[in-house]
């Protein structure tokens, strides 16, 4: 261990005082090692911050789930008022406290007058630039929301106070908010079950195996200066393993150097993370803590690894006292060890095919390690296959040449160069093709037809007329062409009056819908329809002993239903006219279908009702790109008792669009780290050939003659590391499909798209190494130490 720590402690002197070309070796290193230590330190962030934001969310939740009938010193009526503008979610809430004692939501320091608001700072600074959004919220801004209330600095979310609540009945009938006791819901979060928990490991997988990769190439920039430096020590009497040792102590000091890096561009992205949404994912500097085990766990692995990569890199090289021989000619590399990676990786797969399902657990260790073997056999095999190919290129134009001896004489720095984005380009496409496969479960029709009406507006009114009276102001609004829709009643038998007034007695139930032949079209199969008409609407099962009882032409009905099982008031007796028609019921633009009695308003009344929900859709002007936002101005406007909601084809589980979210989130930073890492590598492997350019030059080649020979010799390996990845990709992809028991499918939209990302971040690199290659083509570079 003495030897060890000594030697080491000198590998790191070299690395401080090998001068300025140390120095350079040094920070590349730590430059490329700090990046993917940063990401590392991010990742270990995510789930104190995602637990942070879950709690915030909890906490400002209603905290009974009871229900209150009376007001009492601590209550206060609270009603749901979230929006939508544009591509913005905007959470918010109508409150009004009841009681002197009444619990304040979280980040409020004081209630919000009737008319008035508190707001969150990001929607602050939307409403002072978006005239049809504050025209929507036109409450006075009193205050912010306090970083306890919101659960990143990007969210929309206000509190607003009105005297307009009603408080809800037992049976919510009547009212409009919710009478609540205070806040701080427990945490009630569903479990992801089997299938998500396989996306979540599969999408940590492949986000940080590439930079695991990344990494273990960074601390080998400057590999050949670095052994030139062992054969001089060799020369002074050093033997192999000593110049081994002395190696990896200047890894181990890049490495560290790296960490401390790392660290610091952590804590700086820390400190700009409030000001960066994601995803509509946004966090405080706060909510941004890495996990301590997981922190002690990159600290110590990031320079013991830093030692492993060296000492196998130093495995094909010869340092004697008089020069270093490297990759001796006539060994080719063996194939059969680095299939046996993906083989012992799809082997540890093979017993859960068929097996993630139901309500079953999965092996998540043994999950990530078949992941993490398959993928990285691809980085194994890489190398072979480069070796193979650029081994049969012979002739072509000067740049080819060029670019294709540098390959033989070192194809292994290129294969290392591009194997973090084939990792990250053959792990995308497996996923996509799982994403693809398991999404009909987590993405279900909602059955509306968007074709028919785009929105839809819902509440409590007093009568028919109330209801055509906010027909026709949402219809004035621009980009609106027409609004139809019908109110919605309930009527009991005629003899209800009559039955005993306890707890068992049930009441006799039967729905009656009453709106135009236009709104009736859209809920039933009419043919003939004109005002006075009449319709009885079976339910779909026809199982309805109630229907079957009471909807008869010539039947009648009591529209005076009782409150829960207490019949008050004296009946309101109405028969069906004897000319009612029978017919079938039809999914009106919500998807939604009613049964039951459908009557134009000159057969009934409909103020005679006693509870009336009004029902309207909306139909869109689709060149008007700001008429949904206008309609919901113009309903904003019909006070807190209607609301409206976009309708949509589909409509897809929270859980699965977060972890959707959260893979592209990070795939954008995993992206962006790797395409920074390769201008670092491909900077050191020029500067490394600094003197040859020069040499080149000096003796007549056209500057663009070497330019295309750099171009070439990253598209080689690019060609073939893309090939690689996306036949394991594929293959990958399979596996997971027939883990979750679905049809092997490959989406080769999504499968060019990953391979085309991936070819564009290293021709990018590729683009940007061209000024530096420029400069170290002058003459200056033939001089010499």
């Amino acid at each position: 261990m003495r030897t060890w720590l000594r030697d080491l402690a000198l590998g790191a002197r070299f690395a401080i005082s090998g001068g300025r070309e140390g120095w350079t070796r040094t920070m590349l290193t730590a430059v490329g090692v700090g990046l993917g230590v940063a990401l590392l330190l991010l990742t270990a962030a995510v789930p104190a911050m995602m637990q942070t934001r879950s709690e915030k969310e909890n906490a400002r939740q209603p905290a009974n789930a009871t229900y209150v009938a009376h007001p009492t010193a601590d209550s206060l009526l609270r009603a749901d008022a979230q929006t939508t503008y544009r591509d913005h979610d905007i959470g918010g809430a109508l409150v009004h406290p009841e009681g002197a004692e009444a619990q304040l939501p979280p980040g409020l320091t004081r209630w919000p007058g009737n008319g008035q608001m508190v707001v969150s700072p990001a929607l602050k600074k939307l409403l002072a630039s978006a005239p049809l959004l504050r025209e929507r919220l036109p409450y006075t801004i009193t205050g912010t929301i306090g970083k306890a209330g919101i659960t990143g600095p990007a969210e929309l979310y206000y509190y607003a106070g009105s005297n307009q609540l009603v408080p809800h009945d037992s049976r919510y009938l009547v009212g409009n908010a919710d009478r609540i006791t205070g806040f701080g819901l427990a945490d009630q979060s569903e479990p992801l079950g089997p299938t998500l928990e396989l996306l979540l490991v599969i999408v940590l997988v492949v986000l940080l195996l590439p930079v695991a990769v990344f990494i273990g190439t960074a601390v080998r920039l400057g590999g050949e200066r670095r052994d030139r430096r062992l054969a001089a020590l060799r020369l002074v009497g050093a033997d192999i393993r000593m110049t081994h040792r002395i190696a990896a102590g200047e890894a181990v000091f890049g490495a560290l150097f790296g960490l401390l890096f790392g660290g610091a561009l952590f804590l700086i992205g820390r400190q700009l993370a409030s000001k960066i949404s994601v995803m509509s994912i946004s966090a405080f500097s706060s909510d941004l803590t890495p996990n301590p085990a997981l922190t002690v766990l990159i600290v110590l692995a990031v320079p013991i690894a830093s030692i492993a990569v060296t000492l196998a890199s130093l495995r094909g090289t010869t340092i004697e006292p008089l020069g270093v021989v490297r990759h001796a000619v006539g060994r080719r590399r063996r194939l059969w060890w680095r299939l046996l990676l993906p083989a012992v990786g799809l082997a540890l797969l093979v017993p859960l095919f068929g097996k993630v399902h139901g309500g079953s657990g999965i092996n998540e260790y043994q999950v990530a390690t078949g992941a993490v073997l398959l993928l990285f056999g691809v980085t194994a095999v890489l190398p072979w296959l480069v070796e193979a190919v650029v081994g049969r290129l012979r002739g072509g134009p000067i740049a080819w040449q060029l670019a294709t001896r540098r390959l033989q004489l070192s194809s292994s720095a290129s294969a290392r160069m591009v194997s973090g984005v084939t990792i990250a380009v053959a792990g995308a496409i497996a996923l996509q093709m799982l994403f693809n496969g398991v999404s009909g479960d987590y993405v279900r029709s909602t059955g509306a037809d968007t074709n028919r009406a785009q929105a839809a507006v819902n509440g409590m009114v007093s009568s028919g007329a109330q209801l055509d009276a906010d027909a026709k102001s949402i219809a004035a609004a621009q980009g609106v062409k027409q609004v139809y829709g019908y109110v919605h009643g309930d009527a009991t038998g005629p003899d209800a009056s009559k039955l005993p007034r306890n707890d068992e007695t049930q009441y006799p139930d039967l729905a009656i819908s009453v709106g135009d032949c236009t709104a009736l079209r859209q809920m039933a199969r009419i043919t003939t329809c004109r005002p006075g008409s009449v319709f009885l609407v079976p339910p779909g099962d026809g199982t309805d002993s109630d229907y079957q009882k009471y909807a008869r032409p010539g039947g009648k009905l009591d529209l005076n239903t009782p409150d829960g099982n207490a019949y008050s008031g004296k009946p309101r007796l109405w028969q069906i006219p004897a000319t009612a028609v029978s017919v079938r019921s039809r999914a009106d633009a919500t998807g939604a279908h009613t049964w039951g009695v459908l009557a134009t308003p000159e057969a009934i009344d409909s103020s005679s009702l006693k509870y009336l929900d009004g029902q309207l859709a909306v139909v869109l002007d689709p060149d008007q790109p700001d008429a949904i936002e206008r309609a919901r101005n113009a309903v904003a406007r019909l006070g807190v008792n209607m609301s409206i909601y976009t309708l949509y084809d589909t409509r897809t589980k929270a859980s699965f669009t977060q972890i959707h979210r959260g893979l592209l989130a990070g795939a954008v930073f995993t992206m962006g780290l790797i395409g920074a890492g390769l201008l670092v590598t491909m900077l050191e492997q020029l500067r490394e050939r600094k003197k040859l350019l020069a040499v080149l030059v000096a003796f007549g080649t056209r500057r663009s003659v070497l330019a295309w020979s750099v171009l070439w010799q990253a598209a080689v390996p690019v060609v073939l590391g893309l090939v690689l990845a996306v036949a394991a990709g594929i293959g990958f992809g399979a596996a997971l499909l027939a883990m979750v028991e679905r049809p092997f499918h490959t989406d080769w939209v999504s499968v060019a798209t990953m391979t085309g990302v991936g070819a564009g971040v290293i021709f990018a690199v590729t683009l940007l190494s061209m000024p530096p290659l420029w400069r170290l083509m002058r003459a200056d570079g033939l001089r010499t130490e």
